[in-house]
């Protein structure tokens, strides 16, 4: 048996409430609910039962220290065709070193590179017919956005089920912490 699974960090409260207090005024807009909010590091999909041990095997051996994170800024996914709103995230060394991380460990227990470049964001919607200019406005709106910055201290591995309703259901499977 198989499940979709991803490495993700989980956002604390302090976090989430200035993202929920986003979510209003742009048609075509899903809003995620409080607890979709997270940063997803590794997106791994479909896999099987015995990747998914060596997988968490593998995830167990990452060493990294915490780190504070701090979300600014908006963007969206589908230049022309939107299908997704962002919240983005400063820089942080410890975050990309973090992903990294997890990616390499997402190869030693046997599963592909990940090809697309890591770009480090929290969705805030997915969007279905909203258009660009109204999209765009929004966005610029959102610019000056900016978290007061969050300790995070480790990170889990999710696992993911598709629903027929407006979200899908994601459940930690196994906690792994930062030093």
């Amino acid at each position: 048996m198989s499940q979709r699974l991803f490495t993700a960090i989980g956002l604390p409260d302090s976090v989430r409430e200035p993202l929920l207090a986003l979510q209003s005024g742009l048609p075509g807009a899903s809003w995620r609910p409080r607890e979709n909010l997270h940063l997803t590091l590794r997106f791994f999909g479909e896999v099987d039962e015995r990747k998914a041990e060596d997988l968490d095997f593998e995830l167990a051996k990452i060493t990294a220290s915490g780190f504070d994170l701090t979300l600014k800024g908006a963007g969206w996914f589908g230049r022309l065709e939107p299908h997704a709103l962002w919240i983005g995230v400063e820089a942080a060394a410890e975050l990309l070193a973090l992903q990294t991380k997890c990616e390499r460990a997402a190869q030693r227990a046997g599963l592909a590179a990940e090809p697309r470049k890591f770009l480090p964001h929290v969705t805030l919607a997915y969007l279905q017919n909203t258009p660009v200019e109204k999209l765009a406005a929004f966005t610029q709106a959102l610019g000056t956005f900016r978290c007061e910055p969050a300790r995070i201290t480790g990170f889990s591995l999710y696992a993911s089920w598709l629903t027929r309703g407006e979200a899908n259901i994601y459940e930690p499977v196994t906690r792994y912490w930062l030093s």
